[in-house]
Protein backbone atom coordinates (compact mmCIF):
# COMPACT_ATOMS: atom_id res chain seq x y z
CA UNK A 1 0.00 0.00 0.00
CA UNK A 2 1.81 3.29 -1.44
CA UNK A 3 2.18 6.11 0.67
CA UNK A 4 3.40 9.69 -0.20
CA UNK A 5 3.79 13.14 1.13
CA UNK A 6 2.39 16.18 -0.66
CA UNK A 7 4.15 19.04 0.09
CA UNK A 8 1.41 21.56 -1.70
CA UNK A 9 3.56 22.18 -5.35
CA UNK A 10 6.04 19.77 -3.61
CA UNK A 11 5.24 15.84 -4.17
CA UNK A 12 7.17 12.99 -3.90
CA UNK A 13 6.76 8.67 -4.93
CA UNK A 14 8.19 5.64 -5.77
CA UNK A 15 6.51 2.93 -7.83
CA UNK A 16 6.14 -0.57 -5.93
CA UNK A 17 9.28 -1.80 -7.51
CA UNK A 18 11.45 0.44 -5.76
CA UNK A 19 12.53 2.64 -8.72
CA UNK A 20 12.56 6.19 -8.35
CA UNK A 21 13.53 9.17 -10.27
CA UNK A 22 14.69 12.65 -9.93
CA UNK A 23 13.59 15.84 -11.75
CA UNK A 24 13.80 19.08 -10.22
CA UNK A 25 10.65 21.25 -8.99
CA UNK A 26 11.16 24.05 -11.80
CA UNK A 27 11.98 20.87 -14.40
CA UNK A 28 9.02 18.35 -13.98
CA UNK A 29 8.34 16.02 -10.98
CA UNK A 30 10.71 15.06 -8.52
CA UNK A 31 11.21 11.46 -7.04
CA UNK A 32 13.24 9.84 -4.07
CA UNK A 33 13.33 6.57 -2.96
CA UNK A 34 11.14 5.14 -0.46
CA UNK A 35 10.93 2.43 2.22
CA UNK A 36 8.93 0.14 4.15
CA UNK A 37 7.09 0.66 7.26
CA UNK A 38 6.37 -2.60 9.59
CA UNK A 39 3.04 -3.09 7.56
CA UNK A 40 4.55 -3.65 4.45
CA UNK A 41 3.24 0.27 3.22
CA UNK A 42 5.79 2.05 1.21
CA UNK A 43 6.40 5.34 2.32
CA UNK A 44 6.66 7.43 -0.69
CA UNK A 45 7.81 11.08 -1.22
CA UNK A 46 7.00 13.03 -4.11
CA UNK A 47 7.49 17.01 -5.27
CA UNK A 48 5.01 18.34 -8.14
CA UNK A 49 6.67 20.84 -10.25
CA UNK A 50 5.67 24.74 -10.48
CA UNK A 51 2.77 24.59 -12.87
CA UNK A 52 4.24 27.98 -14.96
CA UNK A 53 7.83 25.86 -15.07
CA UNK A 54 8.64 23.06 -17.36
CA UNK A 55 12.20 23.69 -18.38
CA UNK A 56 12.96 19.74 -19.29
CA UNK A 57 15.95 20.02 -21.10
CA UNK A 58 17.98 22.43 -18.35
CA UNK A 59 20.53 19.63 -17.72
CA UNK A 60 21.69 18.94 -20.96
CA UNK A 61 22.14 22.30 -21.90
CA UNK A 62 23.88 22.34 -19.04
CA UNK A 63 26.20 19.84 -19.49
CA UNK A 64 26.74 20.97 -23.51
CA UNK A 65 27.95 24.53 -21.62
CA UNK A 66 29.92 22.27 -19.46
CA UNK A 67 31.71 20.63 -22.27
CA UNK A 68 32.26 23.37 -24.58
CA UNK A 69 33.88 25.25 -21.64
CA UNK A 70 36.47 22.07 -21.08
CA UNK A 71 36.92 21.83 -25.28
CA UNK A 72 38.46 25.06 -24.62
CA UNK A 73 40.36 24.53 -21.55
CA UNK A 74 41.73 21.85 -24.04
CA UNK A 75 42.43 24.33 -26.69
CA UNK A 76 44.51 26.26 -24.53
CA UNK A 77 46.22 23.70 -22.41
CA UNK A 78 47.51 22.45 -25.82
CA UNK A 79 49.24 25.50 -26.40
CA UNK A 80 50.56 25.90 -23.16
CA UNK A 81 52.23 21.96 -23.42
CA UNK A 82 53.55 23.47 -27.12
CA UNK A 83 55.36 26.83 -25.02
CA UNK A 84 56.56 24.26 -22.16
CA UNK A 85 58.25 21.97 -24.53
CA UNK A 86 59.88 24.64 -26.64
CA UNK A 87 61.03 26.65 -23.30
CA UNK A 88 62.49 22.77 -21.76
CA UNK A 89 64.57 22.69 -24.42
CA UNK A 90 65.79 25.82 -23.37
CA UNK A 91 66.19 24.74 -20.06
CA UNK A 92 68.39 21.26 -20.72
CA UNK A 93 70.81 24.09 -22.39
CA UNK A 94 71.30 25.57 -19.59
CA UNK A 95 71.70 23.06 -17.32
CA UNK A 96 74.63 21.61 -19.71
CA UNK A 97 75.81 25.06 -19.34
CA UNK A 98 75.27 25.48 -16.02
CA UNK A 99 77.31 22.11 -15.27
CA UNK A 100 80.09 23.54 -17.53
CA UNK A 101 80.33 26.72 -15.56
CA UNK A 102 80.58 24.41 -12.17
CA UNK A 103 83.59 22.73 -13.77
CA UNK A 104 85.20 26.15 -14.65
CA UNK A 105 84.69 27.26 -11.02
CA UNK A 106 86.68 23.93 -9.96
CA UNK A 107 89.71 25.00 -12.44
CA UNK A 108 89.73 28.66 -11.18
CA UNK A 109 89.64 27.33 -7.57
CA UNK A 110 92.65 25.10 -8.21
CA UNK A 111 95.01 27.72 -10.45
CA UNK A 112 92.95 30.72 -9.67
CA UNK A 113 96.26 32.75 -9.99
CA UNK A 114 97.66 31.15 -13.11
CA UNK A 115 94.21 31.18 -14.79
CA UNK A 116 92.37 33.76 -13.62
CA UNK A 117 92.33 35.79 -16.24
CA UNK A 118 91.32 33.62 -19.20
CA UNK A 119 88.41 31.60 -17.16
CA UNK A 120 87.25 34.45 -16.23
CA UNK A 121 86.84 35.95 -19.91
CA UNK A 122 84.94 32.43 -20.93
CA UNK A 123 82.61 32.95 -17.35
CA UNK A 124 81.72 35.90 -18.76
CA UNK A 125 80.57 34.90 -22.17
CA UNK A 126 78.86 31.87 -20.99
CA UNK A 127 77.02 33.97 -18.21
CA UNK A 128 76.69 36.66 -21.69
CA UNK A 129 74.89 33.26 -23.32
CA UNK A 130 72.93 33.02 -19.94
CA UNK A 131 71.11 36.07 -19.96
CA UNK A 132 68.25 35.79 -22.87
CA UNK A 133 67.05 32.42 -20.57
CA UNK A 134 65.99 34.62 -17.84
CA UNK A 135 62.56 35.94 -19.35
CA UNK A 136 61.81 32.11 -21.30
CA UNK A 137 62.23 30.82 -17.09
CA UNK A 138 60.11 33.76 -16.07
CA UNK A 139 57.51 32.96 -18.50
CA UNK A 140 58.25 28.90 -17.44
CA UNK A 141 57.06 29.84 -14.05
CA UNK A 142 54.03 31.67 -15.41
CA UNK A 143 52.58 28.69 -17.76
CA UNK A 144 53.40 25.96 -15.16
CA UNK A 145 50.95 28.31 -12.63
CA UNK A 146 48.96 28.27 -15.33
CA UNK A 147 48.65 24.91 -16.43
CA UNK A 148 48.38 24.11 -12.30
CA UNK A 149 45.21 25.97 -12.29
CA UNK A 150 43.82 24.86 -15.28
CA UNK A 151 44.21 21.14 -13.74
CA UNK A 152 42.19 22.64 -10.88
CA UNK A 153 39.46 23.55 -12.65
CA UNK A 154 39.19 20.24 -14.88
CA UNK A 155 39.23 18.48 -11.93
CA UNK A 156 35.93 20.46 -10.64
CA UNK A 157 34.58 20.12 -13.90
CA UNK A 158 35.19 16.58 -14.16
CA UNK A 159 33.10 15.73 -11.26
CA UNK A 160 30.42 18.03 -12.42
CA UNK A 161 29.82 16.40 -15.46
CA UNK A 162 30.07 12.81 -14.04
CA UNK A 163 27.08 13.65 -11.51
CA UNK A 164 25.26 15.10 -14.30
CA UNK A 165 26.22 11.55 -16.47
CA UNK A 166 24.88 9.68 -13.32
CA UNK A 167 21.94 11.53 -13.10
CA UNK A 168 21.08 12.03 -17.17
CA UNK A 169 22.02 8.35 -17.76
CA UNK A 170 22.86 7.16 -21.30
CA UNK A 171 19.89 8.55 -22.53
CA UNK A 172 19.19 11.39 -25.25
CA UNK A 173 16.41 14.44 -24.71
CA UNK A 174 13.67 12.65 -26.19
CA UNK A 175 13.90 9.50 -24.34
CA UNK A 176 13.98 11.72 -21.03
CA UNK A 177 11.26 13.30 -22.14
CA UNK A 178 9.22 10.67 -22.57
CA UNK A 179 10.05 9.42 -19.63
CA UNK A 180 9.13 12.49 -17.14
CA UNK A 181 5.84 12.74 -19.88
CA UNK A 182 4.81 8.95 -18.66
CA UNK A 183 5.94 9.75 -14.94
CA UNK A 184 4.04 12.91 -14.89
CA UNK A 185 0.82 10.87 -16.31
CA UNK A 186 1.32 8.32 -13.35
CA UNK A 187 1.39 10.76 -10.84
CA UNK A 188 -1.58 12.88 -11.24
CA UNK A 189 -3.38 9.32 -11.81
CA UNK A 190 -1.56 8.86 -7.82
CA UNK A 191 -2.43 12.31 -6.82
CA UNK A 192 -6.20 11.69 -7.14
CA UNK A 193 -6.06 8.65 -4.47
CA UNK A 194 -4.96 11.87 -2.22
CA UNK A 195 -7.03 11.50 1.04
CA UNK A 196 -6.73 14.46 3.85
CA UNK A 197 -3.39 15.36 4.97
CA UNK A 198 -2.04 17.54 8.12
CA UNK A 199 -1.38 21.17 7.36
CA UNK A 200 2.34 21.60 8.07
CA UNK A 201 3.62 24.72 6.38
CA UNK A 202 2.28 28.12 4.80
CA UNK A 203 4.18 30.12 2.23
CA UNK A 204 3.36 32.93 0.08
CA UNK A 205 1.20 35.10 -0.20
CA UNK A 206 0.64 35.31 -4.05
CA UNK A 207 -0.84 39.16 -4.43
CA UNK A 208 -3.71 38.27 -7.26
CA UNK A 209 -5.08 41.76 -7.34
CA UNK A 210 -5.80 45.32 -4.87
CA UNK A 211 -8.94 46.05 -4.95
CA UNK A 212 -12.00 47.27 -2.79
CA UNK A 213 -12.20 47.80 0.67
CA UNK A 214 -10.23 46.98 4.04
CA UNK A 215 -12.20 44.13 4.91
CA UNK A 216 -13.78 41.52 2.14
CA UNK A 217 -14.29 38.17 0.52
CA UNK A 218 -13.25 36.82 -2.52
CA UNK A 219 -13.74 32.68 -3.47
CA UNK A 220 -13.94 29.69 -5.82
CA UNK A 221 -16.22 26.94 -5.70
CA UNK A 222 -14.32 23.85 -4.57
CA UNK A 223 -16.40 21.54 -5.90
CA UNK A 224 -16.46 22.91 -9.18
CA UNK A 225 -15.64 20.95 -12.31
CA UNK A 226 -12.15 21.64 -13.80
CA UNK A 227 -13.98 24.04 -16.51
CA UNK A 228 -15.40 25.77 -14.01
CA UNK A 229 -13.45 28.80 -12.99
CA UNK A 230 -15.99 31.42 -11.84
CA UNK A 231 -14.49 33.79 -8.90
CA UNK A 232 -16.92 35.29 -6.08
CA UNK A 233 -15.83 38.93 -4.69
CA UNK A 234 -17.75 40.17 -2.05
CA UNK A 235 -16.21 43.88 -0.63
CA UNK A 236 -17.09 45.17 3.35
CA UNK A 237 -17.93 43.32 6.08
CA UNK A 238 -21.56 44.94 6.32
CA UNK A 239 -24.33 47.13 4.40
CA UNK A 240 -23.86 45.56 1.39
CA UNK A 241 -25.86 43.04 -0.92
CA UNK A 242 -23.79 42.64 -4.38
CA UNK A 243 -22.31 39.93 -5.24
CA UNK A 244 -19.79 40.30 -8.58
CA UNK A 245 -18.98 37.41 -10.45
CA UNK A 246 -16.34 36.73 -12.90
CA UNK A 247 -15.72 33.91 -15.22
CA UNK A 248 -12.28 33.18 -14.87
CA UNK A 249 -9.07 34.18 -12.47
CA UNK A 250 -8.10 36.12 -15.90
CA UNK A 251 -11.59 38.24 -15.95
CA UNK A 252 -11.16 38.98 -12.59
CA UNK A 253 -7.54 40.46 -12.54
CA UNK A 254 -8.82 42.38 -15.15
CA UNK A 255 -11.90 43.33 -13.92
CA UNK A 256 -14.50 41.95 -16.57
CA UNK A 257 -17.39 40.95 -14.52
CA UNK A 258 -19.46 38.30 -16.36
CA UNK A 259 -22.68 38.97 -13.56
CA UNK A 260 -23.70 40.38 -10.36
CA UNK A 261 -26.37 39.09 -7.63
CA UNK A 262 -28.18 41.86 -5.71
CA UNK A 263 -28.73 38.99 -2.45
CA UNK A 264 -32.33 39.81 -0.94
CA UNK A 265 -30.50 40.06 2.64
CA UNK A 266 -27.18 41.94 3.55
CA UNK A 267 -24.58 39.65 4.96
CA UNK A 268 -22.63 40.13 8.04
CA UNK A 269 -18.92 39.98 8.01
CA UNK A 270 -16.76 38.58 5.77
CA UNK A 271 -16.94 34.59 6.55
CA UNK A 272 -19.07 33.62 3.22
CA UNK A 273 -18.07 29.97 1.39
CA UNK A 274 -19.52 29.03 -2.12
CA UNK A 275 -19.79 25.53 -2.09
CA UNK A 276 -21.88 23.20 -5.00
CA UNK A 277 -22.84 26.08 -6.53
CA UNK A 278 -24.59 27.80 -3.99
CA UNK A 279 -23.49 31.22 -1.51
CA UNK A 280 -23.26 30.47 2.41
CA UNK A 281 -23.40 33.79 4.43
CA UNK A 282 -24.46 34.94 8.03
CA UNK A 283 -28.06 37.29 7.55
CA UNK A 284 -27.08 40.96 9.11
CA UNK A 285 -27.50 41.30 12.66
CA UNK A 286 -28.73 37.61 13.37
CA UNK A 287 -27.89 33.93 14.02
CA UNK A 288 -29.55 32.72 11.05
CA UNK A 289 -27.14 31.08 7.67
CA UNK A 290 -28.60 31.62 3.66
CA UNK A 291 -28.24 29.71 1.44
CA UNK A 292 -27.93 31.59 -2.07
CA UNK A 293 -28.33 29.28 -5.43
CA UNK A 294 -26.54 31.13 -8.16
CA UNK A 295 -28.06 29.23 -10.86
CA UNK A 296 -31.44 29.88 -9.76
CA UNK A 297 -30.99 33.19 -8.26
CA UNK A 298 -32.78 32.31 -4.68
CA UNK A 299 -32.73 31.52 -1.54
CA UNK A 300 -33.06 27.39 -1.05
CA UNK A 301 -32.67 27.41 2.29
CA UNK A 302 -31.88 29.56 5.73
CA UNK A 303 -31.54 28.31 9.20
CA UNK A 304 -30.73 29.65 12.56
CA UNK A 305 -27.45 28.88 14.36
CA UNK A 306 -28.53 27.99 17.83
CA UNK A 307 -26.65 29.88 20.56
CA UNK A 308 -24.46 31.28 17.89
CA UNK A 309 -23.32 34.41 18.76
CA UNK A 310 -24.15 36.81 16.33
CA UNK A 311 -23.52 41.00 15.64
CA UNK A 312 -20.05 41.37 17.45
CA UNK A 313 -20.68 39.08 20.74
CA UNK A 314 -17.53 36.83 19.86
CA UNK A 315 -16.12 38.19 16.54
CA UNK A 316 -12.68 37.81 15.78
CA UNK A 317 -9.83 39.74 17.32
CA UNK A 318 -10.69 42.08 14.17
CA UNK A 319 -14.38 42.91 14.83
CA UNK A 320 -16.60 43.45 11.86
CA UNK A 321 -19.26 41.00 12.85
CA UNK A 322 -16.75 37.98 12.29
CA UNK A 323 -19.13 35.94 15.09
CA UNK A 324 -20.63 33.25 12.56
CA UNK A 325 -17.70 31.49 9.89
CA UNK A 326 -18.77 29.51 7.26
CA UNK A 327 -16.16 27.21 5.46
CA UNK A 328 -16.23 24.17 3.18
CA UNK A 329 -13.14 21.39 2.97
CA UNK A 330 -12.86 17.92 1.54
CA UNK A 331 -15.03 16.91 4.31
CA UNK A 332 -18.01 19.20 4.00
CA UNK A 333 -19.60 22.34 4.77
CA UNK A 334 -18.96 23.65 8.60
CA UNK A 335 -19.58 26.46 10.94
CA UNK A 336 -17.61 27.90 13.53
CA UNK A 337 -18.82 30.08 15.75
CA UNK A 338 -19.20 30.81 20.00
CA UNK A 339 -21.85 30.05 21.94
CA UNK A 340 -22.50 31.58 25.89
CA UNK A 341 -22.99 28.04 26.96
CA UNK A 342 -19.26 27.05 25.77
CA UNK A 343 -18.05 30.74 27.55
CA UNK A 344 -17.29 32.67 24.61
CA UNK A 345 -14.88 29.35 23.40
CA UNK A 346 -15.16 28.27 19.52
CA UNK A 347 -17.54 25.54 18.33
CA UNK A 348 -17.47 23.50 15.49
CA UNK A 349 -20.34 22.52 13.73
CA UNK A 350 -20.62 20.06 10.58
CA UNK A 351 -23.79 21.40 8.61
CA UNK A 352 -26.06 19.42 5.64
CA UNK A 353 -25.52 21.47 2.98
CA UNK A 354 -28.94 20.83 1.64
CA UNK A 355 -31.17 21.84 4.65
CA UNK A 356 -28.04 23.18 6.98
CA UNK A 357 -29.05 21.44 10.19
CA UNK A 358 -26.35 21.21 12.73
CA UNK A 359 -25.05 17.10 11.90
CA UNK A 360 -22.62 17.07 14.75
CA UNK A 361 -20.89 19.79 17.22
CA UNK A 362 -17.74 20.08 18.65
CA UNK A 363 -16.95 22.21 21.65
CA UNK A 364 -13.67 24.07 22.39
CA UNK A 365 -11.25 25.41 24.72
CA UNK A 366 -10.18 28.16 22.75
CA UNK A 367 -11.65 31.97 22.93
CA UNK A 368 -13.27 32.56 20.14
CA UNK A 369 -12.21 36.42 20.93
CA UNK A 370 -8.80 35.33 20.81
CA UNK A 371 -8.36 34.14 16.97
CA UNK A 372 -7.27 35.89 14.58
CA UNK A 373 -9.16 33.64 11.84
CA UNK A 374 -9.80 30.13 11.33
CA UNK A 375 -10.44 27.49 8.45
CA UNK A 376 -10.84 23.46 7.94
CA UNK A 377 -8.85 21.25 5.76
CA UNK A 378 -9.81 17.25 6.26
CA UNK A 379 -12.11 18.22 9.06
CA UNK A 380 -9.38 19.28 11.68
CA UNK A 381 -9.79 23.02 12.56
CA UNK A 382 -6.95 25.67 12.21
CA UNK A 383 -6.52 28.83 14.46
CA UNK A 384 -4.47 31.82 13.70
CA UNK A 385 -3.60 34.34 16.84
CA UNK A 386 -4.11 37.28 14.94
CA UNK A 387 -5.04 39.23 12.01
CA UNK A 388 -1.97 41.47 12.75
CA UNK A 389 1.68 41.05 11.78
CA UNK A 390 3.04 37.73 13.31
CA UNK A 391 0.39 36.00 12.68
CA UNK A 392 0.60 32.69 12.93
CA UNK A 393 -1.30 28.97 13.23
CA UNK A 394 -1.67 28.76 16.76
CA UNK A 395 -4.29 26.40 17.39
CA UNK A 396 -5.78 23.23 15.65
CA UNK A 397 -8.71 21.18 16.98
CA UNK A 398 -9.12 17.53 14.85
CA UNK A 399 -12.92 16.56 14.25
CA UNK A 400 -12.07 12.92 14.14
CA UNK A 401 -10.23 12.43 17.66
CA UNK A 402 -12.06 15.38 19.24
CA UNK A 403 -8.58 16.20 20.50
CA UNK A 404 -6.84 19.60 20.11
CA UNK A 405 -2.71 20.71 20.12
CA UNK A 406 -1.21 24.05 20.14
CA UNK A 407 1.16 24.48 16.64
CA UNK A 408 3.63 27.33 15.51
CA UNK A 409 2.87 27.58 11.87
CA UNK A 410 4.19 31.35 10.54
CA UNK A 411 2.83 32.85 7.56
CA UNK A 412 3.94 36.24 5.95
CA UNK A 413 1.36 38.84 6.76
CA UNK A 414 2.12 41.30 3.63
CA UNK A 415 -0.45 43.99 4.06
CA UNK A 416 -0.16 43.84 7.56
CA UNK A 417 -4.28 43.08 8.21
CA UNK A 418 -5.87 39.89 6.89
CA UNK A 419 -10.22 39.92 7.13
CA UNK A 420 -10.86 36.67 6.04
CA UNK A 421 -8.67 33.41 5.78
CA UNK A 422 -10.50 30.21 3.88
CA UNK A 423 -9.01 26.76 2.48
CA UNK A 424 -10.35 25.69 -0.62
CA UNK A 425 -9.55 22.11 -1.45
CA UNK A 426 -9.50 21.89 -5.08
CA UNK A 427 -6.75 24.45 -5.56
CA UNK A 428 -5.25 23.18 -2.07
CA UNK A 429 -4.59 27.01 -1.04
CA UNK A 430 -5.64 29.51 1.02
CA UNK A 431 -7.68 32.68 0.14
CA UNK A 432 -7.35 35.47 1.60
CA UNK A 433 -8.53 38.95 2.02
CA UNK A 434 -5.77 40.86 3.27
CA UNK A 435 -5.90 44.78 3.89
CA UNK A 436 -7.55 45.48 0.27
CA UNK A 437 -4.95 42.98 -1.10
CA UNK A 438 -6.98 39.94 -2.86
CA UNK A 439 -3.58 37.06 -1.78
CA UNK A 440 -3.37 33.41 -2.09
CA UNK A 441 -1.22 31.35 0.14
CA UNK A 442 0.25 28.15 -0.68
CA UNK A 443 -0.25 25.04 2.06
CA UNK A 444 2.06 21.95 2.38
CA UNK A 445 0.10 19.45 3.18
CA UNK A 446 1.48 15.83 4.55
CA UNK A 447 -0.92 13.19 2.61
CA UNK A 448 -1.19 9.54 2.63
CA UNK A 449 -1.97 7.83 -0.61
CA UNK A 450 -5.51 5.55 -0.42
CA UNK A 451 -5.52 1.98 -2.76
CA UNK A 452 -8.28 0.05 -3.57
CA UNK A 453 -7.46 -2.10 -1.16
CA UNK A 454 -7.87 -0.03 1.90
CA UNK A 455 -11.92 -0.24 3.42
Amino acid sequence: KPELTYAGNLLLITDLSGISTQISPKEGWQVYSSAQDPDGRCICTVVAPEQNLCSRDAKSRQLRQLLEKVQNMSQSIEVLNLRTQRDFQYVLKMETQMKGLKAKFRQIEDDRKTLMTKHFQELKEKMDELLPLIPVLEQYKTDAKLITQFKEEIRNLSAVLTGIQEEIGAYDYEELHQRVLSLETRLRDCMKKLTCGKLMKITGPITVKTSGTRFGAWMTDPLASEKNNRVWYMDSYTNNKIVREYKSMADFVSGAESRTYNLPFKWAGTNHVVYNGSLYFNKYQSNIIIKYSFDMGRVLAQRSLEYAGFHNVYPYTWGGFSDIDLMADEIGLWAVYATNQNAGNIVISQLNQDTLEVMKSWSTGYPKRSAGESFMICGTLYVTNSHLTGAKVYYSYSTKTSTYEYTDIPFHNQYFHISMLDYNARDRALYAWNNGHQVLFNVTLFHIIKTEDDT
